[in-house]
């Protein structure tokens, strides 16, 4: 009997070896047969679910996916579906042929229509057309569509008011009786962007936002009697993130003290060419959790302004001062930014002339700084940069333009900023290439670019250490390259090899 149990127990350890082999035979087979249908000239594409092709082609280039819409029919009509942004020449040619291409891109959510100022642009029955074509868009950007009328914008947000949520428009006839249809049937929009609308020349017709108004980003330039118009539209916009205003007349020191009170949520600030004094500064200061702060060229500002800044926005991060040869900011006004502002991580100052007295203050205070960029300064020399050197231990970008320093001050930078990764010299005369190449012999992986020439504005040369890595060998094998049709195929030929071995493994 225990013979006859030890053989037994002998046969069916060997059935079970047997059957082991077996399977790593069919295992090694399943997968010599992949690799077989992976190089052979079977298009294993038809294999692939079409969202996996759909996958692949938002992964390409946007020249690489055209090429793939080009293969066959299924590529053509997949590349269509899975088409979120397109940007079209809004000629009035192309109206004909819009309800073919909407049909193609049924899920288009960004669009943006620009013409040639030069050529007549599509009109309010094309831009009806898209609003019934692309009922999912929810960005829209008009540029130059001259053909585009009041009435149109206003039929437009009927069609697609319910999903739009940024809509920017520039150097379009329409005017405000537009903007307002767009304010009122779009209940959810959150970025508008306002350029150059002749229609407001004009025209005395204020901006109304409705009850509901949500936007959070509102950027407005070059309005010629814009000021009184759009203070309704800033005035209630109550969830205001983001504030551009640029090139609108009017004095915005009154304005300011009122719209501040209606933003309490405002983080960040851009005025670029307004009449601003240090009254709409001081307005500017309430809004306590400002964090960006651009300042472009301001009428009559004063370190008084700046001060007060300093004083009520504690938490900037990023601050833009470009003074327009205004010799009244400078040391001090730079100073209370230092001893208040020590969250700061960039600042720009250009027309500014800073020295030693405030720089010191702000790199010892403002630990975080990791963008600084000095330009058109005639105090900020080899002391200066030395300070800036020694004390910015976080400083990661550094930049400065047409200011009297030269190649000792760039030698501090060799022991100085551990933390630095690039360095802009422009327009700084006094500055060789024999000191960047010192800089770059001593700091390998820190990239310098450097522009000596003080009236040319060609692009700055970029000096860069010679590596081991950069040298090609004659005699190096060339790297093979695939088009991108053939990444594309071989891509999806792994795809469909992987969905073919899951499907066999299930069904056995």
């Amino acid at each position: 009997m225990g013979q006859a149990s030890s053989a037994a127990a002998c046969a069916h350890g060997v059935d079970h070896e047997e059957e082991e082999e077996e399977g790593e035979e069919q295992e090694e087979e399943e997968g010599e047969g992949g690799r077989s249908l992976l190089f052979s000239g079977m298009d294993l594409t038809v294999f692939a679910p079409d969202e996996c092709l759909a996958a692949v082609f938002q992964k390409l280039e946007l020249s690489d996916r055209r090429q793939c819409s080009l293969v066959c029919k299924r590529w053509y009509r997949v590349e269509g579906q899975a088409r979120q942004r397109l940007s079209l020449q809004a000629c009035v040619e192309i109206g004909l042929a819009l309800p073919a291409l909407l049909e193609r891109f049924q899920h288009i959510t960004k669009l943006t229509l620009k013409c040639d100022r030069k050529r007549c642009s599509i009109d309010d029955d094309a831009l009806c057309v898209v609003g019934r074509g692309c009922q999912q868009l929810r960005k829209l950007k008009l540029k130059a569509c001259k053909g585009l009328t009041d009435q149109g914008i206003d039929r437009f947000a009927k069609l697609c008011g319910s999903s739009l949520r940024k809509f920017s428009c520039g150097s379009c006839q329409f005017g405000p009786q537009g903007l307002n249809s767009i304010l009122q049937h779009c209940a959810n929009l959150e970025d508008l962007t306002v350029k150059r609308l002749k229609g407001f020349k004009d025209s005395s017709e204020f901006i109304l936002p409705n009850t509901s108004c949500s936007i959070r980003r509102l950027c407005l330039k070059d309005f010629p009697n814009g000021q009184l118009l759009v203070y309704p539209l800033i005035a209630q916009s109550k969830n205001l993130h983001t504030l551009m205003l640029s090139r609108i007349s009017g004095n915005w020191d009154l304005l300011f003290e009122s719209i501040t009170v209606h933003m309490p949520s405002l983080v960040e600030l851009h005025i670029e060419k307004v009449m601003l004094t240090d009254r709409g500064l001081q307005a500017v200061a309430c809004c306590t959790n400002l964090q960006v702060l651009y300042v472009v060229k301001p009428s009559e500002c004063t370190n008084k302004g700046l001060s007060a800044i300093a004083n009520g926005c504690p938490k900037l991060c990023k601050l833009h001062i470009d003074s327009w040869k205004n010799n009244q900011l400078g040391d001090e006004g730079l100073a209370t930014v230092a001893r208040n502002c020590k969250d700061l991580q960039e600042l720009v100052i250009i027309g500014l002339n800073a020295t030693m007295s405030s720089l010191s203050l702000l790199a010892s205070n403002c630990s975080s700084l990791e963008r600084l960029a000095i330009c058109t300064s005639d105090t900020f020399g080899d002391l200066e940069l030395s300070c800036i050197a020694d004390k910015c231990l976080a400083l990661k970008r550094l930049c400065i333009k047409g200011c009297p320093i030269s190649d000792r001050g760039m030698e501090a930078l060799v022991g100085g900023c551990p933390s630095l990764v690039k360095i802009k010299v422009k327009k700084c005369r006094a500055v060789t290439p024999a000191s960047v190449e010192w800089l770059l012999t001593n700091r390998v992986s820190l990239v310098v670019a450097l522009d000596t020439s003080p009236t040319t504005v060609a692009p700055e040369a970029q000096v860069r250490p010679i590596q081991e890595s950069n040298i090609v060998q004659d005699n190096a094998p060339v790297p093979l390259t695939r088009s991108p049709l053939a990444r594309a195929r071989f891509a999806m030929a792994v795809v469909a090899c992987t969905f073919m071995r899951l499907s066999a493994s299930n069904g056995s």
